[in-house]
């Protein structure tokens, strides 16, 4: 009996080698419950994914994931970001939403923890000079312009901006506001509407009040189904548009094709319009594994956050630090959405966005250039 409590403890003394060197954590905080729960699960496939693919090719150390529920919440974000720096993980991929991002920033900054938003677009997240903060996403200063150059190009003389009070929406706002100064748009509303209502007729009623050529609505899907849906129940006709936010197929399910269609956006490129060999290739994995490809280009840039997460540990990166030296150094790696650099306050760099107008079908059609 005692030679057999030898053997088994030889062989556990055996083990611990490997299992430290396995022990490389990898945090995944994304909206798997709440509203945005179909953008957190395609977070979490995509990243799990990438993981085991890179598990595959390596004989030793394997990447260990951690995922935490942030159900699109900053309150819960903040206790997600907490378990996550108390498992151990020396970096995090997450999150959607800039407020709820925001919610983690502090927590995860004062536990020198690497943090690579995906879905997190406010430009003050950035602006804190944060040295371990990065995110794959553009800013919403460069989605302003975008959309104003849309606005302009379509040729509309009065515009009505509405916003949701939440630090992505009501910078978009403010962004685009500031980038059609100067031009022959004028402003003829400007205004926010509470989420997660169910009945938005007051708000419409005060928008078309102002006769706008065109509504400009800054927030997410789930508010902007409901306001097609109920434009369309007013017979009220007017343009609508939307930013990077809308850009998710519930939208559709939400309005309705006859409500949605004319509707339009300016966004990344959705999945199926990434044109990229490496882009293609996984996005084809993804469907053979999951049966459908990711609902909207955000779990695409979760993606792109691991592989630079990644490529930093392969290096021989393990802490915070030299992973955080690594990613300010990284320029045109090829990614899922293209090549990937970050510019010294750690946001990603290059030109992404692009036009797409829901069609007759409730198809999201990209827009020629």
């Amino acid at each position: 009996m005692r030679h057999k409590c030898w053997i088994w403890l030889l062989a556990a003394l055996l083990l611990l080698p490997t299992l430290a060197a396995a022990d490389v954590k990898v945090g995944l905080m994304c909206p798997m419950t709440g509203k945005w729960a179909s953008e957190g699960q395609d977070m979490q496939n995509i990243v799990r994914l990438l993981v085991d693919e890179s598990n595959k090719k390596k004989a030793g150390e394997k990447i260990i994931l951690v995922v935490e529920d942030d159900a699109g919440d900053p309150r819960t974000a903040a206790l997600a970001a907490q378990k996550l720096a108390s498992a151990g993980v020396v970096s995090v991929v997450g999150t959607y939403g800039s407020a709820v991002t925001e919610a983690s920033q502090n927590i995860l900054n004062e536990a020198s923890i690497v943090q690579v938003a995906t879905g997190s677009t406010s430009v003050r997240l950035t602006e804190k000079g944060f040295p371990l903060f990065f995110r794959t996403c553009p800013r919403d200063d460069a989605q302003g312009k975008a959309a104003a150059n849309v606005i302009l190009k379509k040729g509309y003389g009065k515009v009505a901006l509405l916003h949701d009070n939440s630090s992505y929406a009501k910078g978009l706002a403010e962004e685009t506001k500031q980038a059609l100064e100067g031009s022959p748009v004028k402003i003829v509303f400007l205004d926010a509407l509470t989420p997660g209502d169910r009945d938005y007729t007051a708000i419409l009623t005060k928008l078309k009040a102002a006769e706008p050529d065109v509504v400009f609505f800054t927030g997410y899907y789930p508010e902007t189904g409901m306001l097609l849906k109920q434009k369309k129940d007013m017979h009220w006709n007017v343009p609508m548009m939307g930013g990077d936010a809308a850009n998710n197929q519930d939208l559709v399910t939400i309005a309705g094709n006859d409500a949605a269609k004319g509707y339009f956006f300016v966004s990344p490129p959705l999945p199926q319009d990434l044109d990229t060999k490496e882009a293609k290739d996984f996005l084809a994995q993804y469907v053979a594994r999951y049966g459908n490809p990711p609902v909207s280009v955000w779990a695409v840039l979760a993606g792109d956050a691991f592989s630079c997460l990644d490529a930093a540990i392969q290096a021989g990166n393990k802490t915070p630090a030299s992973i955080a030296a690594f990613l300010g150094n990284l320029k045109d790696m090829p990614g899922l959405s293209g090549t990937i650099g970050f510019d010294a306050k750690g946001d990603r760099v290059g030109e992404f966005y692009r036009v797409y107008e829901v069609n007759d079908k409730g198809v999201f059609i990209l827009q020629p250039k």
